[in-house]
C-alpha cells in the first residue's frame, strides 16, 4: 500500500537557505518529489547541489534577497546567520520561516518513524536500517545525514528518498536539539557521549534530552551494558544490541571495523522492533551495503599507498576509524587530522591526541571553525593543542604540525608508498587533502 500523501505538498513553495548540506538537500529533494515547488541557495557548490540540479530543483550559489520568490515559505539550516539577506527578506515580507528540524518532523509524521539518534554512528546506522528495510520489502522513506552509496534508484548515491512503504527512517540530530521535534514509534540510540559543548552544558542535560526524545516511543533500541535503560519510557519495548546480536552470530559486512558491526546490530534491532521480530533477509542484505561517503571511504591510491577519508570529529570516532584501519594490517598507518570547532578542540585536545596515537605517524591541521570564532573563552585555542597532545602519546612516533592544507600535502606526499594506509579525518574540508594526494592516473 502506498503511503505517498495526496495533499498538502502540491502547491507549496519552499525556499531552502543553506540547501547544499546533507540534511537540507535531502529535505529539498523529497519535498520536490512530493510535488512542492522547491528552490534553494547556499554559499558554495557541492555534490548535494549537483544532485538537486539533476532532479530539476533550481538552486543558486550565493545568498541574495533576489533568490526569495514571492509566496515561498523559507526553510533554514542551523548554519544560517541572523544577518542572512534571504532571511531578512523573508522577515520583511512576513514569509513563514521553518527550521530544518521542524520540516523533517512534518515529513516524518506522514509515516511510521524509526528515528536513529546517538553521538556516534547514527548516519551509518540510519543508512543501514534504510538499506535493510528496503531489502526486506518494506520500501521505506529515509533521511540520512550523508551520501549513501547505492541506496537510490538504479544504485545511485543518495541521502534521502520517499518510498511507498509505511515506514520512514530518519537520522535524529542532537547537535541543535532538533531531534526533540520528532515523534518516533521506534527510537534507536546508538550511544551517548558529550560532543556539542556549545549546545549542551553537561552529560546530565544531554541524557535528559534523550529521555525526552524517546518519551513517546513504542520501542526503544539501546546498546547493551551501557547504563542507558533510563532512556526508555515505562511500558515501552526495550531491544538491546551488542557485537553478537541481534542477527546471526557471524554478520557479514562489506564495511570495515568493529564500530560498524555495532552500527549494523543497532540497525537490525531497530528493524526487528519495527517489523515484529528478526528479519533474516535484512541481516543478509548488509553484506552488500557499501557504506556512506566520508565514513572510512577509500578515495584511491598513490605510489602503492591506500588513501582513505573519514568524517570522524570526536575522539571516540577517531579511535574507531584508526583501529579499523590498523586491523587491516598496513605496514604503516598515517593519520591526517583536522579538528572541527574551537569548543570541541578545547574540550577534547588531550583525548584527540590519545586517539591519534593508534597511528604510526600523525599530521595535525589547524581548526576548521565552521560557525565559531576564537573569541572569549575560545581565544588561543588551536590545532597545535592537539598536535602537542598527540606528541605526548606517540611514544616517539612523528607528529607533524601542518596548519594548512598545502603544508599537509607537501609533508605527507613523500611518506606514501607500498603497504601504507593514510586517512584524512575531520568534519571540515580535509577531504580535499585526500583528493589532492590521490593519483588520478590510478596509483
Amino acid at each position: 500500500m502506498s503511503s505517498r500523501p495526496d495533499t498538502g505538498w502540491v502547491g507549496r513553495r519552499l525556499h531552502f537557505v543553506g540547501v547544499g548540506g546533507a540534511g537540507m538537500s535531502g529535505l529539498a529533494l523529497v519535498c520536490h518529489e512530493l510535488g512542492a515547488a522547491v528552490t534553494g541557495s547556499d554559499r558554495a557548490d557541492s555534490t548535494y547541489m549537483e544532485r538537486l540540479r539533476e532532479a530539476g530543483v533550481a538552486v543558486t550559489v550565493g545568498h541574495g534577497r533576489e533568490n526569495l520568490q514571492d509566496g515561498s515559505e523559507v526553510v533554514l539550516s542551523t548554519a544560517i546567520a541572523a544577518d542572512n539577506p534571504e532571511l531578512a527578506a523573508a522577515e520583511e515580507h512576513g514569509a513563514r520561516v521553518i527550521r530544518r528540524g521542524a520540516l523533517l518532523a512534518e515529513l516524518c509524521a506522514e509515516k511510521r518513524l524509526v528515528a536513529v539518534a546517538g553521538t556516534h554512528g547514527k548516519t551509518t546506522t540510519a543508512a543501514m536500517a534504510a538499506w535493510a528495510l528496503r531489502e526486506a520489502g518494506a520500501d521505506p522513506a529515509f533521511f540520512v545525514g550523508g551520501e549513501v552509496l547505492g541506496l537510490g534508484p538504479d544504485g545511485a548515491t543518495v541521502n534521502a528518498g520517499w518510498g511507498d512503504g509505511e515506514w520512514v527512517v530518519a537520522e535524529a540530530d542532537e547537535s541543535d536539539a532538533s531531534f526533540l521535534e520528532l515523534r518516533p514509534e521506534v527510537a534507536v540510540v546508538t550511544n551517548l557521549e558529550m560532543d556539542h559543548h556549545s549546545r549542551w552544558g553537561s552529560v546530565a542535560e544531554l541524557r535528559r534530552a534523550f529521555v525526552e526524545f524517546a518519551a513517546g516511543a513504542r520501542a526503544v533500541v539501546l546498546p547493551a551494558g551501557e547504563g542507558l535503560e533510563e532512556l526508555a519510557p515505562e511500558g515501552s519495548e526495550v531491544v538491546t544490541f551488542d557485537h553478537r546480536s541481534p542477527g546471526p552470530a557471524e554478520l557479514e559486512l562489506a564495511v570495515p571495523g568493529r564500530h560498524n558491526v555495532l552500527n549494523a546490530r543497532a540497525a537490525l534491532a531497530g528493524i526487528s522492533a519495527a517489523l515484529g521480530g528478526e528479519q533474516p533477509r535484512a541481516a543478509a542484505s548488509l553484506a552488500s551495503f557499501s557504506g556512506v561517503r566520508r565514513r572510512l571511504e577509500l578515495r584511491g591510491a598513490r605510489r602503492g599507498a591506500r588513501i582513505y577519508d573519514d568524517y570522524g570529529h570526536h575522539p571516540t570516532e577517531v579511535r574507531a576509524a584508526l583501529t579499523a584501519l590498523r586491523d587491516a594490517g598496513p605496514r604503516r598507518l598515517i593519520a591526517a587530522f583536522q579538528p572541527h570547532l574551537y569548543s570541541r578542540t578545547k574540550a577534547f585536545a588531550e583525548q584527540f591526541g590519545a586517539a591519534l596515537s593508534v597511528a604510526d605517524e600523525v599530521a595535525v591541521l589547524d581548526i576548521y571553525p565552521a560557525r565559531e570564532a576564537p573569541v572569549g573563552e575560545l581565544e588561543g585555542v588551536s590545532g597545535l593543542d592537539v598536535a602537542r597532545a598527540a606528541s605526548d602519546h606517540m611514544d616517539g612516533g612523528p607528529v607533524l604540525w601542518t596548519p594548512t592544507m598545502e603544508a599537509a600535502r607537501v609533508a605527507l606526499e613523500p611518506r606514501l608508498g607500498p603497504d601504507v594506509a593514510l586517512v584524512t579525518i575531520g568534519a571540515g574540508d580535509i577531504f580535499r587533502l585526500a583528493e589532492s594526494l590521490v593519483d588520478r592516473e590510478g596509483g
